[in-house]
């Protein structure tokens, strides 16, 4: 009897952290999901509920009257396959220069690697509105501007430092007595490179796919400053044409909104369980 006692009062305990715990996940996750929300409902709203006041939580019908106007008035597709085309080239740019670049920080002895290394992660702190001057000025004395190749290696050179450093840490998970082993047997340092270490970190490489590609698709600035022709406009851009002094059709902004959230959202739940391992590996590396 005395040896049950504490049993049953862990028993009383549990169920009342348990609950704790699961309200405190459904109020953040309330707190998370509750604009996104907003956003696809203000989106589907028709004209009348949308100006009552207060407006309602729950749609009482759905219209898709504004997704028909965006993509009927608007050139939205045109906008968003620009972007992917960026996204893509900075994610292939990237890779080409982050592989070597890891390479050399994880597995090469070399003077001032240290020092390069840091250096890669000091060029994070500069703001961005920082050197969007001296990089227009650049821009347009190479005849760069208007340019989206040259705004997807714009792109590339502001997440290469961060990616070169989670793709590290992906290298130096992988024991070094594999690639020795691979030098023996007659591989030369890029076959070991491509037959052995890169097979191993594919969780990197899909991290480094993602960030490099998240990067591109969200960036406005550069964007805004490089391109001024309408035709090259990416979706940042046009989502930023929406939004005029005169007249702001807040359905259709928000309907823009939900279309230009749905690749990424899709993209990173299809490949989340490689980014995860990507971005957490050599974490416990002894």
């Amino acid at each position: 009897m005395t040896a049950a006692a504490p049993g049953r009062s862990a028993r009383r305990v549990f169920p009342i952290e348990a609950a704790l715990r699961g309200l405190a996940i459904v109020l953040v996750s309330a707190i998370v999901f509750f604009p996104v929300y907003w956003m696809v409902l203000s989106s589907l709203r028709s004209s009348s509920e949308s100006l009552s006041f207060p407006p309602p939580l729950l749609p009482h019908g759905l219209d898709v009257s504004a997704y028909v106007q965006l993509f009927s008035d608007k050139p939205i597709a045109r906008w968003l396959a620009l972007s992917t085309l960026v996204a893509s080239l900075t994610v292939l740019a990237t890779l080409v220069l982050v592989i070597p670049a890891a390479y050399a920080l994880s597995r090469l002895a070399w003077r001032g690697r240290s020092a390069f290394g840091l250096l890669l992660l000091f060029t994070q702190i500069m703001p961005a509105a920082v050197v969007v001057a001296p990089v227009l000025a650049l821009y347009r004395s190479l005849g760069w501007t208007d340019s989206l190749w040259a705004l997807a290696l714009l792109h590339t050179a502001f997440v290469v430092p961060l990616c070169a450093w989670v793709l590290k840490a992906s290298f130096d998970a992988v024991p070094r007595e594999l690639v020795e082993a691979a030098l023996i047997d007659g591989c030369n340092r890029w076959t070991a490179l491509w037959l052995v270490l890169l097979p191993l970190t594919r969780p990197g490489l899909v991290a480094v796919s993602v960030i490099a590609f998240f990067a591109s698709w969200n960036e406005y600035l550069f964007a805004s400053t490089l391109i001024t022709r309408n035709e090259l406009y990416t979706a940042s851009l046009g989502l930023a044409t929406l939004m005029t002094q005169l007249d702001t059709p807040l359905f259709v902004l928000m309907a823009a909104g939900v279309t230009f959230s749905v690749l990424p959202v899709a993209f990173y739940m299809a490949i989340q369980r490689h980014l995860l391992r990507g971005l957490t590996a050599g974490a416990v590396k002894g």
